[in-house]
């Protein structure tokens, strides 16, 4: 049985001042809903992710501000740093940790700068919302084998779609110099690329 987390509780103390944070940051505003004084529920949506954050009133026991270790993933820290910067997030420096494999909780063992090598899963930034909720940024940019189900090809938005194709038409490239000639069948050769880069199996020669 598929278990997709589709939403995650964010606690907060001001419903209008969240939902006026994170708009601001571009999260798209799905659901606005007050039944009745004493309960509203507020959904918004990250760009390009496919759960969703809820806060409100009533919607949760915990104490605003107490949800910690939230993580987005991104394809460039730097950039996802200044488009935060510019929309009033107050995000950390971009750092890695020194453990080299995911981040100590809190700002222990952080070093200031990208993964030296800009590995895949190693650099960081943090930012929190004005209740102190805490979220981290993380830049994949290359997922790991098995990380992803071979039987399921999906993409969150037009930009990740153009950016697969536009890894694949530069792969395809590369394919037809090795072989000396046109490839006739490349939307077969497109879309095997990009199942198997997903998949993280062997892309096709």
């Amino acid at each position: 049985m598929d278990m997709k987390l589709e939403v995650v509780v964010v606690p907060v103390s001001d419903v209008d001042r969240a939902k006026d944070f994170y708009t601001a940051l571009g999260w798209r505003l799905d659901a606005d809903i007050a039944p009745d004084g004493d309960f509203r529920v507020v959904q918004v949506t990250p760009p390009g992710s496919p759960a969703s954050v809820i806060f409100g009133t009533s919607v949760t026991d915990q104490a605003p501000g107490s949800a910690q270790g939230l993580h987005l993933v991104v394809d460039d820290i730097e950039a996802a740093h200044d488009e935060l910067a510019q929309r009033g997030a107050d995000p950390s420096d971009v750092f890695h940790d020194a453990g080299g494999v995911f981040h100590h909780g809190g700002t222990d063992a952080r070093v200031p700068g990208p993964e030296p090598q800009r590995g895949s899963y190693g650099s960081f930034l943090s930012f929190s919302d004005p209740d102190g909720n805490g979220w981290l940024l993380q830049e994949v940019t290359t997922r790991l084998p098995g990380r992803l189900d071979s039987a399921t090809t999906g993409f969150a938005s037009a930009e990740d779609l153009a950016g697969a194709l536009r890894r694949a038409a530069a792969a395809h490239g590369e394919h037809e110099a090795r072989i000396g000639a046109e490839d006739p069948n490349w939307p077969d050769w497109y879309a095997q690329y990009m199942v198997s880069e997903q998949a993280g199996t062997e892309p096709p020669l």
